[in-house]
């Protein structure tokens, strides 16, 4: 195996009671190729789904199991030093654990190189991408309902300058919340990481193989869109195309089919002919898309219609309303309406992963990075210093950097001067460092197939099969000094 770089060590999260159970396992195993496998069968389909679907690695290497049955309801709780939302083991329940405070990383227990979990960690990232956490208390999530409704009743009297004000109260006390983390929360990553690392220690393995998560071994991704909200942004549209295609950036325009402003097919012919692509954002861009289920399907069958006669293949709900339970509606290939991290949005909560994953068919692409108006707008803030730390954060994750820039806000010099200075710290990252820059279609299309690829093993050799392997790259998960660390190899066999 070649090494073209380490890519990231991820703290050691190991316990004094994980690491003596791991040094008395009795796992029966055989080597090939370097790595220790075990014989025995792999973990329950369900508890392992999360880590298989994140590594793509082979089923053998994912062991796990619980502790005891699981509580009737969840619950926060702590892993490995951050927050997770679950049902934990009744027997840590019934006994002195303080979800609150007390770690549950310290409950793991091992048994003949199986890792006993106090949770699922499947469920647990379930609950987390799909923002469950978010909608425990019912109580504020119908108040929260009422006072956006009212809002978007008196919207239509209102300046932008009282919404402005209207938005920063609102968001007023978004530096007290501390969960998810801000700027960028990776507790999906963190937790893929933690459990991989204890499992790997709890069978005395050396390392794992999977498919790198972008192709032809990119350390992480960027991704750019553009959500026309007016008139002016749409007019505006060619010349942000122009702005973009300077830096040798190619972005997504989502257009609002109806009330807003006229689609012509000038303008989606436009977009397409010079390398970009359309997507749908909202019905009429109202804010009430998803104020009961009975109005959803009515927009939606209308927004699948307009899907159809754009040709897009994605889709984005207007101001990031989201109900991803009801998304099994829409006839798109990917969604964009889950932000990382929501503390300054009108819904808050957030997917915590920096990486795409599925909902149903749907892929979901989250937002990632703060939008241009918020920052602009609430935050008051012209420089990059946000985004920059934003960027840091993702690729340390080897994440996706997707960005919200709307030709509505960026139509000012001094705006424009913000954006330029963005696009130009992008193309200099691209030149210092393997970063892919793709159209969200393309993203959609390499998740889809990566989603479909697996590892077999040929002789002492590994192998990546399965259409667009060609792209695919083979990586190892292998233990360093304790801690977790991911090296990509030249090629896709090692």
């Amino acid at each position: 195996m070649t090494i073209v770089s380490s890519i990231r060590v991820y703290k050691n999260m190991d316990s004094d009671g994980v690491s003596s159970m791991v040094g008395e396992s009795k796992a029966h195993s055989l080597v090939v190729g370097g790595i220790r496998m075990l014989r025995e069968e792999s973990c329950p389909e369900s508890l392992g789904r999360v880590l298989r679907d994140h590594y793509r690695c082979p089923n053998e290497f994912v062991r796990l199991g619980l502790i005891s049955e699981l509580s009737d309801a969840p619950r926060k709780f702590r892993f490995n030093s951050g927050m997770a939302y679950g049902r934990v083991s009744k027997g840590i329940v019934n006994r002195d654990f303080d979800s609150e405070t007390d770690d549950a990383q310290n409950c793991i227990t091992v048994d003949d190189g199986i890792l006993k979990l106090p949770f699922d960690p499947s469920e647990t990232v379930d609950n987390l991408r799909l923002e469950r956490y978010a909608t425990d208390d019912r109580d504020s999530e119908l108040y929260r309902d009422y006072l956006r409704k009212l809002y978007y009743r008196v919207r239509p009297l209102t300046t932008l300058a009282v919404r402005k004000k209207i938005q920063r109260f609102h968001a007023r006390n978004w530096r007290n919340m501390t969960f998810p983390v801000w700027p960028v929360d990776t507790t999906v990553e963190n937790l893929c990481e933690s459990v991989l690392l204890a499992s790997m220690k709890a069978q005395c393995l050396e390392k794992v193989p999977f498919i790198w998560f972008w192709p032809r071994g990119a350390r992480g991704c960027v991704m750019m869109t553009h959500d026309v909200e007016t008139r002016a942004g749409r007019d505006f549209c060619k010349e942000l195309m122009e702005v973009d295609d300077a830096f040798g950036v190619k972005a997504s325009f989502q257009l609002v089919p109806e009330d807003r402003y006229r689609n012509s097919e000038a303008l989606i012919r436009s977009i397409r002919e010079n390398g970009f692509e359309v997507g749908i954002q909202d019905l009429n861009h109202d804010g009430r898309l998803f104020d009961n289920k009975e109005q959803f399907l009515s927009r939606a069958s209308l927004i699948n219609q307009y899907g159809a006669d754009y040709g897009a293949k994605g889709f984005r709900a207007a101001v990031l309303y989201r109900k991803p339970e009801w998304f099994e509606s829409l006839n798109f290939s990917f969604d964009m309406s889950i932000p990382n991290v929501g503390h300054l949005d009108p819904q808050g909560g957030g997917c915590c992963t920096v990486l795409p994953y599925f909902i149903g068919d749907i892929l979901e692409l989250p937002v990632t990075t703060t939008q241009d108006y918020t920052l602009f707008h609430i935050l008051n803030e012209r420089s990059l210093d946000l985004w920059e730390a934003q960027i840091e954060l993702i690729f340390a994750k080897n994440g996706l950097a997707s960005f919200i820039v709307h030709p509505d806000y960026v139509n000012e010099v001094e705006t424009m001067s913000v954006y330029r200075n963005l696009l130009a710290y992008l193309s200099d990252l691209r030149q210092k460092t393997n970063i892919w820059f793709g159209l969200p279609s393309e993203i959609d299309a390499w998740w889809r197939a990566r989603s479909k690829m697996s590892i077999v093993r040929n002789g002492e050799c590994w192998t990546i099969t399965g259409e667009g392997a060609d792209q695919a790259v083979l990586a190892f998960g292998k233990i360093q000094n304790g801690s977790l660390v991911y090296e990509v190899a030249e090629g896709n066999a090692s």
